[in-house]
């Protein structure tokens, strides 16, 4: 796809002046915080392929690709027309469709370890069904997750999301931290928090509360974490910990399903009972699901009685998800997902000669198609490691700034890109000359926080 014409302002307002009008009657003039960006948001008035124009009509290249959500980028023409025929056939009905079962078997297919799968409509509710299920099935209440992971926004899921040194407490047993002020004090009790990628530790944390954890909760490639990936180590061993103590090893791949064919766990030795999903399988469009072994999903089954979870939605498995979602990832198929991966492992290598040539102390971690730029020599390999002081957040945010002002670029706000199939080495090639001038001109910056 080549670079699209630079569209003329086509809105009579300025984004400036839709933010005033939007917080008298949205709090903060904003649904979602990670689109705001002081003094005030753009907005977007339009996007193809790996381009996005926004009200002011000024076009950006697409790193962040909605939060990693389109793997295709914008408005690729193969969802686009299957969407607009099922949307002359109807949106959403009270009954079943076709679709649904035609998208189960291909995500079925796709990944062994997916028996049998449920559809809902965000990555959140994906892992909130998830937790319920694995509850359900096993009869226990609490669960584990490492500390500074992001699971959406469920009360248990995002405990201890945001730890900092004034709260974490010690390693050899992080705290329950909670996200918002007056969560229950029993939701912290009932999530144990353990250091990723630290086998020894978790294992001791979780022997502490041996008979009484329902699942341990596993991102593979953690984003907020620091966007490495788990040890085979580390899974290894939460996997025998779990078959010994008859607890499950459930997943996230919301995120990291595209970071291989089978998603992240293609490339571990053992595999999740659950997984939850959400993001590229939608296609562009709101999704979620809970996929793995036929025993534990058999909770969801209304036929059985006492049913043990009752699962539902209005818009859960709606036919536009289910056909964008069925297209999408039937295009993203194994040479599509070498080749993006094959694509970013080269904007990593151009990424970090910009920075050996620009002399800063930055380092970049990633999988897959998706990487993270860190303001220190080493990859950290911990969440605390990667922890960002005040002063390291102002300067990451600079340096997003200068991107997304002067090179018209668009990365995800932790300072990570999250790559499509839309991109080309062209888009690559800027990012990697952007990255350098940038870091040129924010070195006596970096050099203050040495």
């Amino acid at each position: 796809m080549g670079i699209p014409k630079q569209c003329t302002k086509e809105h009579n307002i300025t984004s400036d002046e839709l933010f005033q009008q939007a917080c008298k009657v949205i709090p903060g003039g904003i649904s979602r915080n990670t689109v705001f960006r002081k003094p005030y948001p753009s907005y977007a008035a339009s996007a193809a392929g790996c381009y996005i124009t926004d009200i002011e009509g000024v076009q950006r290249i697409d790193f962040a690709n909605n939060m990693a959500s389109l793997i295709h980028g914008h408005a690729h023409p193969a969802v686009v027309e299957s969407v607009i025929e099922q949307v002359k056939k109807g949106t959403a009905y009270m009954m079943a469709t076709e679709a649904e079962v035609k998208y189960a078997e291909l995500l079925c297919n796709r990944v062994p370890g997916f028996e049998k799968i449920r559809f809902v409509n965000s990555g959140t509710e994906a892992v909130m069904a998830m937790i319920k299920a694995s509850r359900a099935f096993t009869g226990l209440s609490k669960i584990a997750k490492a500390e500074g992971a992001y699971h959406g926004t469920y009360d248990f899921a995002e405990v201890s999301q945001t730890s900092s040194p004034a709260n974490w407490g010690n390693s050899n047993k992080p705290n329950s931290v909670p996200l918002v002020k007056g969560t229950p004090q029993g939701v912290l009790d009932d999530v144990i928090v353990f250091p990723f990628n630290d086998a020894e530790r978790t294992i001791s944390i979780l022997d502490q509360y041996q008979d009484q954890i329902a699942c341990i909760l596993i991102d593979p490639v953690p984003h907020r974490i620091g966007l490495f990936p788990a040890s085979n180590e580390f899974i290894d061993a939460i996997y025998k910990w779990t078959r010994k103590h008859g607890a499950l090893m459930v997943f996230d791949e919301v995120v990291t399903f595209r970071v291989s064919y089978r998603g992240a766990q293609e490339n571990y030795n053992c595999k999740p009972d659950l997984t939850a999903l959400g993001k590229i399988i939608g296609g562009g469009f709101p999704i979620g699901a809970l996929a793995g072994r036929s025993d534990v999903m058999q909770v969801m089954d209304q036929r059985e009685s006492p049913l043990r979870y009752s699962l539902s939605g209005t818009f859960s498995a709606n036919p536009i998800s289910m056909t964008a979602g069925f297209v999408t990832m039937k295009l993203f198929d194994q040479d599509a997902v070498h080749h993006l991966n094959d694509l970013t492992q080269t904007a990593i290598a151009r990424i970090g000669e910009a920075i050996r040539i620009a002399d800063v102390p930055v380092s970049v971690t990633g999988s897959g198609s998706m990487f993270r730029f860190h303001l220190r020599d080493t990859p950290p390999q911990s969440y605390r490691e990667a922890f960002q002081t005040k002063k390291e957040t102002e300067l990451i945010n600079s340096f997003l700034d200068r991107l997304f002002l002067d090179e018209k670029m668009l990365l995800v706000n932790t300072g990570s890109c999250m790559f499509s199939t839309a991109l080309t080495i062209r888009e690559v090639d800027r990012l990697a000359e952007a990255v350098l001038k940038g870091l040129k001109i924010l070195k006596p910056e970096f050099e203050k926080l040495q």
